[in-house]
């Protein structure tokens, strides 16, 4: 059955032209919008280039340079803020007109904690304000958050956008209507010139239709490409805020993290196989073979008790003393295990007693509100044995300083010497092999050796503290 389309009238006709009409010149308000919020960023090159004129210009007085120096050192935090609010204005817009809700993505600014002696540590620094601190954590929380720089990204391309999409379109309406006004403008004083000449009126139609028509045409270009460059815009936007983007970056961090724990693990059983050998070789080499000795030695003495007691108890001595070494091999293999003292004590006190036995001159200095996990004190006391052994062997140092201290979630260690300096990781597989352990427990190390010295070395893991108790202690040897 063939469906009859209906006739369309002229007042549906003259509705359909209305609402074309709204939709046009809503769009064209949309970007009206937008091509203000874009004058940001002329305004930012211009204070830049303000301030980098009045610093080189040789007629400046010296207060316009101070002037024109603060502007340029502030200039980077209003960037950083024209970029931020313009992301809230966007947000917004996308909010209104697509009804899509955008929330921020920025960093949490963590809180600075303070320490027994009533200074606020930020993570890297020491400040005797509060306000001072939570500053610093602030400028550094945003300078570091991606989504900062997102944003300046997105204020630098919705220039280009605006200048693409949404001046063509203001153009022509604006070249329209200003055409249109001086021809109504040139038609009314036609019409009052010749009012009593009705002819002449009708001989210039033909001219001021001609200069009508491509105003008109123009005003419908405008209203009608209006919507189409908002909507390609707003596709933009909404890309940019795209949640699923985050979901994105999300799962790269994700696949990163577990390519580095599978390398981390890789090197951790790694390491505890070679370990393992060494541990058997020790037991093969030392201890087992001076008790396998004993074992034959005890044999002669049981032949010899009878016949010859002299050479028998000096074959006794032999056993006892080969007893105490291997008992004392022994020893030293389980100490480096795991040192008894590190089970028993803690990490202070292993630290203590390695600077105690070192051949160096060391001091220590530790603050810990509590002891960090058996596997963490494990890796750190071996680290920090590893690096006081170096120390004493190739930097030529008489004095090494070791700090351990606990903030923000992180237990820090530094060992500082006053040797000759110019240690590196390719130098050799000390500190490559001290980095896979505290990657393992996603640890860090910073090495700061400059030639001439002194060298500082700083391992860095994130941890928990068990018992709150607080120990602070040097000790010197």
């Amino acid at each position: 059955m063939a469906t009859q389309s209906m006739p369309v009238t002229g007042a549906a006709r003259a509705e359909r032209l209305r609402a074309w009409g709204r939709r046009g010149l809503e769009a064209q308000g949309r970007l009206l919008v937008l091509a203000a919020r874009a004058v940001l960023v002329p305004v930012l090159l211009i204070w830049a280039g303000v301030c980098v004129a009045a610093l080189t210009s040789e007629w400046s007085t010296p207060e316009q340079t101070f002037l024109a120096f603060v502007g340029l050192v502030l200039w980077l935090p209003a960037l950083i803020g024209a970029a931020r609010l313009s992301a809230r204005w966007s947000r917004r817009s996308v909010a209104d007109w697509y009804g899509v809700s955008v929330s921020a993505a920025y960093a949490v600014v963590p809180e600075p904690t303070v320490d027994e002696r009533g200074h606020w540590w930020t993570g890297r620094s020491y400040h005797r304000g509060r306000w001072s601190a939570e500053a610093v954590l602030y400028a550094r929380s945003v300078a570091g958050d991606a989504e900062t720089w997102r944003d300046v990204r997105r204020l630098a391309a919705n220039v280009v956008l605006v200048t693409v999409l949404a001046l063509p379109c203001l153009g022509l309406l604006a070249v329209g209507v200003g055409v249109l006004l001086a021809w109504v403008a040139q038609v009314l004083g036609d019409w009052q010139t010749d009012l009593g000449s009705l002819g002449g009126l009708v001989a210039d139609l033909p001219q001021l239709v001609a200069r009508g028509v491509p105003a008109t045409v123009a005003i419908g270009l405008g209203l009608a490409l209006a919507p189409h460059a908002v909507r390609m815009y707003g596709d933009w936007l909404r890309r940019s805020f795209d949640p699923q983007a985050g979901g994105r970056q999300e799962k790269a961090r994700l696949t990163r993290r577990v390519e580095q724990l599978t390398a981390t693990r890789a090197d951790a059983v790694g390491t505890q196989a070679a370990e393992l050998r060494r541990i058997e070789r020790d037991l093969h080499d030392g201890a087992q073979a001076r008790l396998v000795a004993i074992g034959l030695t005890l044999g002669t003495i049981e032949h010899l008790l009878d016949t010859d007691p002299a050479a028998a108890r000096t074959l006794l001595g032999d056993a006892r003393q080969s007893s105490a070494k291997a008992l004392q091999e022994l020893r030293d293999l389980v100490r480096g295990i795991h040192p008894p003292v590190l089970a028993e004590r803690g990490l202070a006190d292993a630290v203590r007693e390695l600077a105690l036995e070192a051949p160096l001159a060391t001091e220590v200095t530790v603050s810990l509100p509590g002891r960090p996990e058996a596997p963490v004190e494990a890796a750190v006391y071996f680290c920090v044995s590893e690096l006081m052994v170096n120390a004493a062997k190739h930097s030529g140092a008489g004095q090494v300083w070791v700090d351990i201290l606990y903030r923000a979630g992180e237990l820090r260690v530094t060992v500082t010497d006053d040797g000759h300096g110019g240690a590196a990781p390719e130098r050799g597989s000390g500190l490559r092999g001290i980095e896979r352990r505290l990657g393992t427990f996603d640890g860090v190390l910073t090495l700061d050796s400059p030639s001439g010295g002194p060298t500082t070395i700083t391992l860095e893991l994130p941890c928990e503290l068990s018992s709150p108790r607080i120990s602070t202690f040097s000790a010197k040897a």
